[in-house]
């Protein structure tokens, strides 16, 4: 027997609505702007005024994925690549602390059960001979509207610390 064509539907509805992915594309700027540009650089021998970022924050049935793709920049430069609460400005410390799915009550969080590759949007790139970079996280959660508001590009810390290293680039993203 045919199943009527609405019937056919219904299960689709059920399925989580996945939004269309958040895609910035912006060359680096110096920060002292009047009109900040959309990626700033704080360390313009690491990350030139030019030098290309894409960013892009896909809804996936599980969660969230984010991407980041590097050109133009410093070669053979380890870097590690953060979300953060607040948007990009002319002094780095602007772009406030990492964005954490659940917040540490104790800020800056240095608590491991908190400041984890679980709990925050962390990236690990290096870049290549001609300055170009990628990576990808999954994870498991979304971000909460108006809550996640920058890609921030630091240098890579030390093996084995939770530290993030000196932020180099911002990225102003609407996660």
């Amino acid at each position: 027997m045919p199943v009527p064509f609405a019937a056919a539907l219904v299960p689709l509805a059920l399925l989580p609505a996945l939004a269309p992915p958040t895609v910035v594309d912006a060359d680096f700027d110096r920060g002292g702007a009047f009109v900040l540009p959309t990626a700033v650089s704080y360390a313009p021998d690491l990350v030139p005024y030019g030098a290309h970022v894409r960013v892009m924050e896909e809804r996936t049935a599980s969660g969230t994925a984010v991407t980041v793709v590097l050109r133009g920049a410093a070669a053979g430069l380890p870097l590690a690549a953060h979300v953060h609460t607040g948007r990009c400005g002319a002094d780095p410390a602007v772009a406030g602390p990492h964005y954490q799915d659940r917040v540490d009550p104790v800020q800056p969080s240095t608590d491991p059960a908190y400041a984890n590759d679980r709990n925050e949007a962390r990236l690990a790139l290096r870049t290549d001979a001609r300055g170009s970079a990628a990576a990808r996280t999954d994870l498991a959660w979304s971000f909460r509207p108006g809550e996640a508001r920058s890609l921030v590009l630091h240098t890579a810390a030390p093996a084995g610390t939770h530290a993030a290293g000196e932020r180099i680039a911002c990225v102003s993203v609407d996660f």
